[in-house]
């Protein structure tokens, strides 16, 4: 038997799965790790501890296959979390740890950018929306709050670049990492000039940038041992996890969107050339140098529904555990018995800030319109449901940019949810196709080394491997009350962002 594994690196995870040679699913491992949340806005991993994990997750599902003599591990690829950043000296000692998409402790300096007009132009040749998410903000921040960091720090990588040289000893970064960053050129395929300057960063301080099709081989024999296979295997560098995601469901052709709601979430569609939005509302990244992945980022996803889940419904989440069934499950159960709009309870989503639309780190959360009527079950709802108009205001933006869109296909946590899937196609008006594969990324992954071994020819094969679908159709009488309840809901949005710095600032200034 010919396999191959595709790696999913995530925020909180790191996920293996092992395929056959007819891209079918024969074993997943999961390691998680811890996000370190120990000051305001901080959000970091470890290491070591992401190391580890990486080495536990690959090794057990090589195990996991049973290889005999004659059965080979023919790649193993990757779909990486975007926009870490982690600062090493010239001996390449780790100087941070792993500071994720999720910090957004550099939002002094963001707004600061924004504000002097170099922002909008950085952005319009990097495609990298101007937010402390990005590697361009957490630069500025720790040149200016950590000088003794940034002078001393002769390289910077993202956390495959430091799987990769950890491996193989190189200083390299895909493409698709590399346009998530806000210093790379989505035009000229190189570091921008003038996102270096103002950072203060040399080309020499950054990993060479390649195709996600490049692959290493002659790992390093001691991790080879460990892991289970040969140190000749080719691991092959693939892309970011948001443009594999398109690819991992088939949402690759014009019009066809990929919804994903995980930790956070995400809408995108595929373009075969970038496209900059004039207002800076949508991202452009790269999965491979012919296309490229239009859209708009949401912190504020399943880890919504986790904060409701732990914090309103704690005591469910004991009886499900009792039962040996599933929280969520319960929970979708409880939602199910509101009517959709949730009797005029309408909830912002932004635990965490937020990204697009309104790309404001200081963007905080809130119910509007409650009353003696309303329950727990209501607020329920009404989380979920918020999840779901604050995607689709990003979609109406997203349609301004590439036109419109004529289907979803929808992965990730959510797609799990029959009451979230149906959400969806009722607030989007749009079908809503679950394919059966519910590991995307990692399937994607695959095909990139599949096409990088000279296996495949095109990437567009990912549709036989899809499998069935599941297709949610809208029901219309759903739809009056979304469309009375998404205006409110979009012009609350815009009204509550005057004051949301002033509570940001006081939340960050009475923070224990």
């Amino acid at each position: 038997m010919d396999y191959m594994i595709g790696v999913d690196l995530g925020t909180t995870s790191t996920k293996a799965v092992l395929f056959d040679d007819k891209n079918q699913v024969i074993a997943t491992v999961n390691k998680g790790y811890q996000l370190y949340r120990d000051s305001s806005d901080m959000a970091e991993e470890d290491l070591n501890e992401i190391f580890e994990a990486f080495i536990d997750a690959l090794g057990d599902v090589v195990r996991s296959a049973n290889l005999k003599a004659d059965d080979k591990i023919n790649a193993v690829s990757f779909s990486s979390a975007m926009h870490s950043l982690i600062a090493f000296d010239k001996d390449w000692q780790p100087l941070t740890r792993v500071i994720t998409w999720a910090d957004t402790r550099a939002v002094k300096y963001t707004e600061e950018l924004k504000k002097s007009g170099l922002g909008q132009e950085i952005y319009a040749k990097t495609g990298t929306p101007i937010h402390p998410m990005a590697p361009l903000s957490k630069l500025l921040w720790l040149k200016a709050e950590h000088p003794d960091i940034y002078n001393n720090a002769a390289h910077y990588l993202g956390i495959k670049e430091y799987l990769f040289h950890r491996l193989f000893n190189v200083n390299k970064m895909d493409i698709s990492i590399a346009s998530g960053t806000g210093l790379f050129n989505i035009f000229d395929l190189d570091w921008d000039e003038q996102a270096l300057a103002v950072t203060g960063l040399q080309k020499k301080q950054l990993p060479q940038p390649v195709e996600p099709y490049e692959y290493e081989t002659s790992m390093v024999h001691e991790y080879a041992t460990v892991i289970g296979i040969p140190a000749d295997t080719p691991f092959v560098y693939g892309a970011g996890d948001g443009p594999l995601s398109n690819l991992g469901v088939n949402a690759v052709k014009p019009g066809v969107a990929a919804i994903t709601i995980g930790t956070s979430g995400a809408i995108r569609v595929v373009s075969d050339k970038p496209v900059i939005d004039p207002k800076g509302r949508t991202f452009t990244y790269a999965l491979d140098k012919d296309h490229w992945v239009v859209g708009g980022p949401v912190n504020n996803g399943g880890d919504v529904f986790r904060w409701a889940r732990d914090n309103m419904f704690d005591a469910e989440k004991s009886t499900a555990a009792l039962l040996g069934t599933d929280a969520y499950d319960l929970m979708t159960q409880i939602a199910s018995r509101v009517p959709a709009g949730s009797e005029g309870l309408i909830f912002h989503p932004y635990l965490g800030g937020e990204r697009a639309p309104i790309w404001d780190a200081n963007a905080r959360g809130s119910f509007f319109g409650l009353n003696h009527s309303h329950t727990r079950a209501h607020m329920l709802r009404s989380v979920l449901e918020g999840i779901t108009f604050n995607v689709y205001m990003v979609s109406l933006a997203l349609e301004e940019v590439v036109g419109g869109l004529t289907s979803i296909q929808a992965t990730g946590g959510f797609a799990r949810s029959p009451l979230w899937r149906q959400m969806f196609a009722d607030i989007f008006e749009q079908p809503v196709t679950v394919p059966e594969a519910f590991e995307s990324g990692a399937l994607a992954a695959v095909i990139v080394a599949q096409k990088a071994l000279g296996k495949i020819d095109d990437l567009y094969d990912i549709e036989q491997y899809i499998g069935s679908s599941n297709t949610y159709q809208p029901k219309p009488e759903n739809f009056e009350a979304y469309r009375e309840l998404a205006p409110i809901f979009i012009r609350l949005s815009r009204q509550l962002q005057t004051e949301y710095e002033n509570i940001a600032n006081y939340q960050r200034k009475h923070a224990k």
